[in-house]
């Protein structure tokens, strides 16, 4: 073949690739793609809340439910290493909490495992008196400021600015308290809010007023 026409042949499916290639960039440039809203919570139970606010941040419930039974100490390891390694804000006294909860729905358990749980388990330790119920600590035991920052929205609204959306509604309280109860997604964008089932009435009430006070 006459080198120049190989040449030109060869400029020729150069230009007819870039012209593909652009003509791909400008199609893709408009593709939306969304990703399924994850809906699963994990198992009830005692100190469920903190594996629903702490664990749904990352990843979902797969992660945990697909595991083989592991011992306590597998899953503590764990806990201690997506705080340590990967920054989840699991406050201290949460790990045994959170590793109980974790073997007792997800392990196995083992005569060690069982006295470990008996030992952390509030009904072994010796009554305290009980604490004024308080907004701002409440946020933190259910780790609220997970998806939610005082005056900056992060994964959910600001409490600033849940606060000034409810400012005139009479029963803001009270559609607050559900949102937390039950959960959901759609108000305030589509990552959903895990239901935290086993916060108490009171418990409820302080916090919601205590994000209504956050203006």
């Amino acid at each position: 073949m006459n080198p120049r026409i190989a040449r030109q042949r060869k400029r020729i499916v150069a230009g007819l690739i870039g012209l593909g290639l652009i003509a791909f960039s400008e199609r893709s440039a408009g593709l939306k793609i969304e990703l399924p809203v994850e809906t699963e919570v994990f198992k009830p139970g005692p100190n469920a809340d903190i594996a629903n606010a702490q664990c749904l941040i990352c990843h979902s419930t797969e992660y945990v439910t697909t595991q083989p039974p592991q011992a306590r100490a597998f899953w503590k390891n764990s806990v201690l290493k997506m705080q340590d390694k990967y920054g989840a804000p699991i406050a201290a006294d949460q790990v045994e909490a959170l590793a109980d909860y974790l073997v007792r729905h997800y392990g196995r358990e083992t005569s060690t495992n069982s006295a470990v749980s008996r030992v952390a388990s509030p009904e072994s330790l010796p009554a305290k008196p009980a604490e004024p119920l308080d907004g701002a600590r409440l946020a933190a035991r259910y780790a609220c400021q997970s998806c939610h920052q005082p005056k900056v929205r992060l994964i959910g609204p600001a409490f600033q600015q849940i606060a000034i959306k409810y400012a005139s509604d009479a029963t803001a309280a009270e559609k607050i308290a559900q949102q937390i109860t039950k959960g959901g997604s759609g108000k305030w964008g589509p990552i959903p809010m895990p239901p935290f089932v086993s916060i108490t009435h009171d418990e409820i009430q302080v916090l919601a007023d205590w994000i209504l006070g956050q203006k």
